[in-house]
């Protein structure tokens, strides 16, 4: 046992400082470094550090190397048995530019992992968004937008405000829809309802919006009335499942990442019954480049029963009913400086939020942005929206000048 300020503090045996470079060795880059439990640092090379990992127990080393991926560390952040010094986005950033290994072992666990997967019934569904979106209104209000937008904006240049990026995804949004007056509007999955509100005031459109999270529609349905367009949107606490009536225009922004694979033909169903003969659409959705299972720690505390699809999956909700795609774009960069802006606000208010709740919480939703924007700086994630029509419409604007014909 070693002495500091008067406290024994536990040795590190050769077989522990072995593991604890393996670890390291593991990142691949020198400009990490662990610090051990007896304020040992290690390192594999010379250059300045951007961050250290900083082991509080022996038993770290164990759980990191049992669970290499992100749910040992995310356990272990959030316990405070591990502390990152530096910025964490940047550290993070450093550790996701590493590949994932794909052995052969690896893949088939992520073959195991998709197909173990089940359909989520209306109660399960329910339940996996009470788990995020029912945390609170007011806790959500202290990091987000003035609009409660909590999807990718759109920056039209990098230093747009959020506010402004936000209203800027929303008008993109509706041109892609090509959104003409007296029109009707169904929306899967409407948040706090800032996208319907703006298609109805700003566009004419009659919104029918669906939502199963109780604080979001509550919060919703006092925007309307507070805008004074109840007469032109319609909040109901609902799945998607149970759309009915027909409609000119589906669109769902951020809701897919919910919905699973298991239950893609379902939604593509709903989309060609709700539409009319000359029906568009966009869906808007983080994806993958490759099929594989969720973050595991994500999926344990932050966003259970959640998914992201490949492209190829998000096409295949639409191709079994001949839609035929109109345009794809990738918003990748836009969701990193998205979550860049949300990172900032709430650790401006991590103190009134850790009142609300408790430091576990605070760190594990800390580190649940700044890996988020590490996922999408490293390509791990993506942002796609698709735009879409039924393959024999014609009435389909002729160019995409409409886009960008003036800023939003």
């Amino acid at each position: 046992m070693e002495q500091k300020d008067g406290l024994s503090i536990p040795g590190v045996s050769r077989l522990e400082r072995r593991l604890a470079r393996r670890l390291l060795e593991m990142r691949g880059d020198p400009r990490i470094r662990i610090v051990l439990w007896n304020g040992e640092e290690l390192r594999i090379g010379d250059v300045p550090p951007v961050g250290r990992l900083v082991l509080r127990e022996r038993r770290v080393i164990w759980d990191l190397l049992r669970h290499p991926g992100s749910l040992g560390l995310g356990e272990a952040y959030a316990s405070g048995r591990l502390e990152i010094e530096g910025d964490l986005a940047a550290v993070l950033k450093i550790s996701f530019a590493v590949p994932a290994r794909e052995t052969a072992l690896q893949l088939a666990i992520w073959r195991w992992q998709l197909m173990r997967r089940r359909s989520r019934s209306l109660g399960d569904a329910r339940a996996n968004i009470h788990h995020h979106y029912d945390l609170g209104n007011d806790f959500y209000a202290l990091w987000l937008d003035e609009r409660m937008a909590y999807t990718c904006a759109y920056f039209p240049t990098p230093s747009t405000s959020l506010e402004d990026a936000q209203l800027a995804k929303f008008e993109h949004v509706a041109r892609k829809l090509w959104l003409q007056p007296g029109e009707r509007v169904v929306e899967a999955g409407c948040g706090w309802g800032s996208l319907a509100l703006h298609m109805a005031r700003h566009h004419g459109v009659q919104v029918t919006a669906y939502n199963i999270s109780s604080e979001q529609i509550r919060y919703a349905r006092e925007q309307a009335r507070a805008q004074g367009v109840e007469g032109r949107v319609e909040f109901r606490e609902d799945d998607y499942r149970n759309i009915s009536g027909e409609y000119d225009v589906f669109v769902s922004v951020g809701m897919l990442e919910h919905v699973g694979p298991e239950n893609y033909a379902a939604l593509g169903r709903v989309i060609d019954r709700c539409l009319g003969p000359h029906g568009r659409g966009l869906v808007h959705s983080i994806g993958r480049v490759k099929r594989r299972p969720m973050d595991p720690w994500i999926s344990r505390r932050i966003f259970p029963g959640a998914y992201s699809p490949t492209l190829e999956e998000m096409v295949g909700v639409l191709s079994p009913h001949d839609f035929a795609v109109l345009d794809v774009e990738d918003l990748r960069l836009h969701y990193e400086k998205t979550l860049e802006h949300w990172l900032e606000r709430f650790e401006k208010n991590a103190a009134a939020v850790e009142r609300r709740f408790d430091e576990r919480f605070v760190r594990m939703w800390r580190l649940y942005l700044s890996g988020s924007i590490a996922a999408f700086h490293a390509s791990n994630l993506q942002l796609w929206q698709i735009a879409f029509a039924r393959a024999c419409s014609n009435r389909l604007p002729w160019t995409r000048a409409h886009l960008y014909a003036r800023e939003a």
